[in-house]
């Protein structure tokens, strides 16, 4: 029985989401291990974890460990793990996590993309596409995402869809040896009954 609103593939122009796949092992470790430098300083790990060498961590193994437990959690309704596509190869991932029910109907939201397609518009279009989807088909009415203050080019991806920043969580996530502070940004379906990612293509072109 899958849960609702999962698995979905979605389009808009030159960029996709849809689930992660097993035959993304390959593709995906190249494209980690190569943009280190790129992803490494934002990545959370759990207090008192061994350190691993990034590409140890980021090997084809790793990704078919991980993809087990995403799947895992997707059947369970917690989680949307979406790979981000650009012309059709693998670019990036957004991944919907936390989803709670009952009176909360909300989530949490996470995202990459490969450096050699940052500035593209790559990650707003799959961010927008993923959030459409969670307002109607998965019936979600808030995502959260969260940000360290340094990590600018995140930050303005959420600044481009609109996201309203609602304030700073102090040492909210522990990455790189230390808990780490984090600024909150969200949406909410009322905020963009339009979609949101009309209300970003209106924005661009006004």
């Amino acid at each position: 029985m899958s849960a609702q609103g999962w698995p979905a593939s979605l389009a808009d122009e030159r960029v996709g989401v849809r689930p992660l796949r097993l035959r993304d092992a390959a593709s995906w470790s190249e494209m980690r291990v190569r943009n280190e430098d790129w992803l490494a300083p934002w990545e959370g790990r759990q207090p008192g974890q061994a350190s691993t060498p990034w590409g140890e961590r980021h090997s084809p193994g790793s990704f078919a460990a991980m993809l087990r437990v995403l799947r895992h959690e997707a059947k369970a309704g917690r989680c949307l793990p979406f790979a981000v596509t650009y012309d059709g190869e693998l670019a990036g991932q957004v991944t919907v996590s936390n989803v709670v029910r009952g009176a909360f109907q909300s989530a949490s939201v996470g995202y990459w993309v490969d450096a050699q397609l940052a500035g593209r518009g790559v990650v707003p279009t799959a961010l927008a596409l993923v959030v459409d989807h969670c307002f109607t088909d998965v019936g979600l009415h808030r995502i959260e995402a969260n940000v360290r203050p340094e990590n600018a080019p995140s930050r303005r991806v959420l600044e481009k869809l609109g996201f309203r920043h609602e304030g700073l969580h102090p040492r909210f996530l522990y990455i790189d040896g230390e808990w780490r502070d984090h600024l909150s940004f969200a949406v909410t379906v009322e905020d963009v009954p339009e979609g949101l990612l009309r209300r970003w293509r209106a924005d661009q072109i006004a």
